[in-house]
């Protein structure tokens, strides 16, 4: 499809109609450029529907009144009834779809139109700057009818230049029209379509505004003859008083206050780790302020990263927890078996269970003597000692440097001792528990 040989009704606009790039606007593909957008395919054209705002209408009007053959419109807007134009992408000065005909494969099909200047651009940007309606017009994706007469934003007849890789010679050919008519639909959407077809993207539009809104209240607040600075005589200003005294501090708060919500978004850290660094700062904040001392200012990397785990329940088996796990446990370069060991035994008896966990030592003589003749006065024999520690082949009790003893279990062989119960100074008293367990 091409256009006729005869001009339309204002003169052949073929050579003024191609797009121009203004040089004082962002190339498209240039980083951070929004001068291209694709829309996902329209939803067909309900029945007896075009356009609903002013603007959107005027962009149909414009292709109807250049339109040579009506049939070709009513086809046009069936097809677009039928849902038959594919993605949209709109860039300065063109618009383009594939659209389905009759035969198997899309037609590939453009609206083409002029890219206002320079100097058309600075004109409609400063005519949005004067008025704050204006730019809360646009902000609400409303284009008022005094704005859009500051440039030659809305198309007339023969401003719409159709182009289709059909072979028919309409003009516009059916598939043109259908394009054209979901197109309004864009419009009815977001103005801001129309200004990218003109040549400038929402985002260059939204900073240029925003530019000349701040040159202007600069100054109007320039324009305000600034107050005379009030003044104190210097005999005044230098004569000794008393101050009042401080007002009393404001009380401590109950507790910590809660952390924000922290959304999900793609390449942000992970909301649960934000959500628990806020949480933890909030609490030693508190405790610092009301008791002066940080509860774990002495902790190590790994006893703080057990810590943390500890205080979250799941213990690493609902899908958060066990990604605190595995990024708690790989910042202390160990793996989530040995932080989730390490979380029974802090939940056992805390910092000292921990140390029991993981460093055998030697106790002196005295009560680590004394307690295998009580456990086989209990009936309980056959405990082998090793170091802090007094075994069987599933049942453990190690002797802490605090003077308790801490139970253990494990798979009958396996050597793969977890902590279990509640420290006691009374060996039987822990071993009866465990097997009361």
């Amino acid at each position: 499809m091409t256009p006729p040989a005869t001009p339309g009704p204002h003169g052949d606009r073929r050579a003024s109609s191609r797009p121009r790039t203004s040089s004082t606007r962002r190339r498209a593909g240039s980083p951070g450029d929004d001068r291209r957008r694709t829309f996902p395919a329209p939803e067909p054209l309900p029945p007896g529907g075009t356009a609903s705002s002013w603007w959107g209408n005027a962009w149909v009007e414009a292709l109807e009144d250049t339109a040579l053959d009506p049939a070709r419109l009513a086809r046009g807007r069936a097809y677009a009834g039928r849902g038959q134009v594919d993605a949209i992408t709109v860039t300065p000065g063109r618009v383009t779809a594939y659209v389905h005909g009759s035969r198997p494969r899309p037609y590939r099909t453009e609206i083409r139109l002029r890219t206002l200047s320079d100097e058309e651009w600075e004109g409609f940007l400063g005519a949005a700057a004067a008025r704050p309606d204006h730019i809360a017009a646009l902000l609400d994706k409303d284009v008022p009818h005094a704005l859009a007469g500051a440039a030659d934003l809305l198309p007339m007849a023969g401003d719409l230049i159709p182009d289709c890789s059909c072979p028919d010679d309409g003009y516009p050919c059916k598939h043109a029209a259908a394009l054209c008519y979901q197109t309004a639909r864009l419009l009815d959407q977001d103005p801001f379509v129309l200004f990218l077809m003109r040549g400038m993207g929402e985002r260059d539009i939204l900073a240029a505004l925003a530019h000349r809104n701040a040159i202007r209240s600069a100054a109007e607040r320039a324009a305000v003859a600034a107050p005379s600075p009030a003044t104190v005589p210097a005999h005044e200003a230098l004569a000794p008083r008393v101050l009042p005294a401080l007002p009393p501090p404001f009380p401590a708060p109950a507790q910590p206050g809660r952390p924000p919500a922290y959304p999900h978004a793609a390449g942000a850290p992970d909301p649960l780790a934000l959500d628990l660094l806020a949480g933890e700062a909030a609490a030693r904040a508190l405790a610092l302020l009301t008791t002066g001392i940080d509860p774990i200012a002495r902790l190590t990397t790994w006893q703080d990263a057990v810590r943390l785990a500890a205080a979250h329940p799941g213990s690493g088996l609902t899908a958060s927890t066990r990604a605190l796990y595995r990024d708690l446990a790989g910042a202390a370069d160990r793996t989530p078996t040995e932080l989730a060991r390490a979380v029974a035994a802090w939940r056992q008896g805390g910092g000292p269970a921990l140390d029991v966990l993981e460093e055998p030592w030697d106790p002196p003589a005295g009560p680590f003597d004394r307690a295998r003749p009580a456990l086989a006065a209990a009936d309980f024999p056959d405990f082998r000692p090793w170091r802090n520690r007094l075994s069987t082949a599933s049942l453990q009790l190690r002797f802490g440097r605090d003077g308790l003893w801490y139970g253990y279990e494990s798979d009958s062989g396996r050597e793969d001792w977890w902590p279990r119960g509640t420290p006691d100074t009374d060996p039987v008293g822990v071993l009866t528990a465990l097997l009361d367990r």
